[in-house]
């Protein structure tokens, strides 16, 4: 089953720049689909994610924000 991940992040903020750098890395080396969505682009995303910056979702489903906790990750992209 081919996964995709999603890093809701925000411009400016540092925690959100280092999980993008590891979620590039683990995803690269997994052989998976990343991306990153600002939450500010979107009320929604704003109002659900915001205040929790960086939110990693797995197949679109919320896996864990502030940090990427990567053995967690690489078992749910497994």
């Amino acid at each position: 089953m081919a996964h995709e991940v999603t890093v809701m992040s925000r411009g400016g903020c540092h925690l959100c720049e280092v999980a993008e750098a590891d979620v590039a890395r683990i995803c690269g080396e997994l052989d998976v689909v990343w991306k990153t969505e600002d939450v500010d682009t979107d009320p929604e995303w704003r109002a659900e994610y915001g205040d929790r910056v960086p939110v990693i979702l797995v197949d679109g489903a919320e896996h864990g924000y502030w940090r990427v906790e990567e053995d967690r990750l690489r078992r749910a992209l497994a």
